[in-house]
């Protein structure tokens, strides 16, 4: 690919035709499709129109701006606020085939030196910095000459004093964009941010006109829980257990509390580290990609861990005490599920937080950025917010609905939950609250259709989670009609998997797994099928599901369902193995970024693993459908994935589809 031209152009061109957004999110994110909200802010940054984006963790702000950087000619600039966020991304940009670099202070001056040389060639096509980086003057001598059509701001809540992460270098951005000889295009990027944070983003960076994409705060994948227990470490320790194997976080309000606890956990033998304060940077840096490359299962940490790590497989977040506002806890929190799969936000909740907390906020050294006066009402605002963390930790009432309420998301009659999201500790009570929920008992009279709700999430996961049920029903019994071959649905190893169920009969199935938490309805106005809570209970945990279909296709569905264990070459017990696959899955991709000096998520994320057991690719063609597939990562890894599943296959059909390999 060259360059089109000068910063009028808005695409590149490869052999004469132009690359479309379409194009370069499948050839190097590997998906088919865009999320809610992005394509807007998308066509918007193309259009030379200034955004403000509010969307949460999770789903896909940095494809809102990595994208038209690829169409735009010359370097997009992006402000992040954190080393370890910008060498993360940075690195995944690389695996996928795109030229990018940071410029931060952990390079020695002469890696900086020559990533700058590079940056003046054009090399780059995305350069990270940091706020403080913008006014130096060698960096402002190199934008100088250079074409940057474009600008993000990450994390763009850091602009704002009214904010919990006011960070005083986000105050050089407006200076930096006026610097440059044509005024660049701005977005403004972030995940937490209340309507008066989101009006001083606007001013402070001095927004022209913006279009304001706001995709809702919720995050469906997301249970969230309050605990009183009498023992904050020994609830710590069983929620722990309850999670063997899973990457989590258990943020404390002190470095003692953290020193506690990660001690506690260390003595029960659970693969554990610690972050806070008052750790050498040298630790800080070692115990940090312990627990990113999967080293260690939990990271015990005070709030100065987490908003850089870019790690989609959290699974949970357990706060040991409370945070001092929605905010942070919202922010916090949302470092579980990243990835889109079911996870677990729990916060054990003690008296004792209220008044840590309020002494810390009256008590506290004032940011010398404010005034005396800014001060004060900081403070106010502050106690505030205290007050209504206060209320979220002792409500009955809806814990997600709270939480979307405060951010100004309506939750009432014309919300998407109304009084009961259903999947919060408050919505279930003490059944969801201990993560005990018994499997289905068979039901005699019924059909074992877990085969099809199989099928069924298998789609739902490699779609991206994005089209309602009605056309995930369409897709499964293999419709032709125009939208499906649109958004080629036709294509999914899943696609026609139900044919032989009608559409009623599938859809009673879709029901039922909706009532036992294996599929959520979430996503806003365009209400999306999603996978729900139990999800992998079914997909991986050996759990079977039974519905009462009407009784004249009962025979059919029997049929369809031996006739997909002949096609697999497994029996119908087949289920349980994809653990085991799974891991065999895991310790491949561990043993590629263990090479590449890699997190193990920048070459696969689980959510991508987690298709590759459903669909079981063992062709390039259907490898490169994985959604995170893109053409460079298809090249890299595919043949080695491929060739692991196919062994598995060839194993299990050996064992006569028993799962004793």
């Amino acid at each position: 690919m060259t360059n089109g031209g000068g910063c009028g152009i808005l695409f590149w061109k490869k052999r004469g035709v132009c690359v479309t957004k379409e194009e370069v999110l499948r050839t190097y994110f590997g998906y088919s499709s865009f999320r809610a909200g992005q394509e807007r802010i998308i066509d918007a940054v193309l259009a030379g129109r200034d955004c403000l984006c509010v969307m949460p963790t999770g789903a896909g702000k940095s494809v809102c701006y990595q994208v038209p950087a690829l169409l735009l000619p010359g370097v997009t600039v992006v402000i992040s606020p954190l080393i370890s966020l910008m060498k993360d991304q940075v690195s995944a940009l690389l695996h996928n085939g795109i030229r990018a670099a940071y410029l931060n202070s952990s390079l020695t001056p002469a890696q900086y030196d020559l990533a700058l040389s590079r940056m003046a060639q054009g090399q780059y096509k995305i350069v990270y910095v940091a706020p403080e980086r913008l006014d130096t003057p060698s960096f402002r001598a190199v934008c100088a000459r250079l074409c940057i059509p474009f600008v993000a701001v990450d994390e763009a809540h850091c602009v704002s004093q009214w904010g919990q992460d006011f960070r005083p270098g986000y105050l050089k951005i407006r200076a930096f964009t006026d610097f440059l000889p044509e005024r660049p295009t701005v977005a403004a990027l972030t995940a937490t941010a209340t309507a008066a944070v989101r009006r001083d983003i606007a001013a402070i960076l001095d927004l022209h006109d913006p279009v304001a994409v706001t995709t809702g705060f919720d995050r469906p994948n997301l249970f969230f829980g309050v605990r009183h227990p009498q023992s904050k470490e020994e609830e710590t320790l069983a929620f722990v257990r309850e999670h063997p194997g899973q990457s989590g976080i258990v943020y404390c309000n002190t470095r003692s509390a953290v020193e506690s606890v990660c001690e506690r956990l260390c003595r029960a033998g659970i693969p554990v580290t610690r972050y806070h304060a008052g750790l050498s940077d040298e630790e800080r840096q070692r115990n940090q990609e312990d627990f990113v490359c999967d080293r260690v299962q939990v990271m015990v940490a005070t709030n100065a861990f987490g908003m850089g790590i870019d790690k989609p497989d959290v699974s949970f977040v357990l706060h040991y005490n409370m945070p001092k506002n929605p905010e942070s806890y919202y922010q916090e929190a949302g470092r579980a599920g990243r990835d889109g799969m079911p996870a677990e936000c729990v916060l054990l909740y003690s008296g004792r937080d209220v008044h840590t907390n309020r002494y810390m906020i009256e008590h506290g050294e004032p940011n010398p950025e404010l005034t005396p006066a800014q001060a004060h009402t900081v403070r106010e605002q502050e106690l505030d917010r205290l007050r209504k963390m206060t209320f979220y930790c002792t409500t009955t009432d809806c814990l997600r609905a709270f939480l979307l309420r405060y951010f100004g998301e309506e939750t009432g009659k014309g919300g998407e939950y109304g009084d009961n999201c259903g999947n919060c500790s408050n919505c279930l009570r003490a059944r969801r609250l201990a993560g005990e929920q018994a499997a289905m008992p068979e039901q005699p009279d019924g059909t074992d259709v877990t085969d099809a709700a199989r099928h069924m999430l298998g789609l739902i996961a490699a779609t991206g989670q994005r089209y309602g049920m009605l056309t995930v029903i369409d897709a499964l019994r293999g419709s032709k009609s125009e939208k499906i071959r649109r958004f080629r649905l036709d294509r999914q190893a899943d696609y026609g998997a139900l044919s032989e169920l009608s559409a009623q009969q599938v859809r009673a199935i879709f029901e039922e797994m909706t009532a036992r938490g294996y599929v959520r309805i979430g996503g806003g106005e365009y209400p999306a099928a999603m996978l729900g809570p139990r999800a992998q209970a079914l997909t991986e945990g050996g759990e079977r599901l039974w519905v009462r279909l009407p009784r004249e296709k009962e025979k059919a569905a029997g049929r369809k369902k031996s006739a997909g264990a002949a096609k697999t070459g497994t029996a119908d017990a087949a289920a349980p193995q994809e653990s085991e696959l799974m891991r065999r899955l895991r310790r491949l991709r561990m043993e590629i970024a263990t090479r590449e000096g890699v997190p193990a998520y920048v070459i696969f994320p689980n959510s991508t693993l987690y298709v590759m057991c459903i669909s079981l690719p063992t062709r390039r063609e259907s490898f490169l459908l994985l959604p995170g597939v893109g053409q460079v990562k298809c090249d890299k890894y595919g043949r080695m994935f491929c060739d692991l599943i196919r062994e598995y296959l060839d194993e299990q059909k050996r064992n006569g589809g028993t799962g004793n390999g």
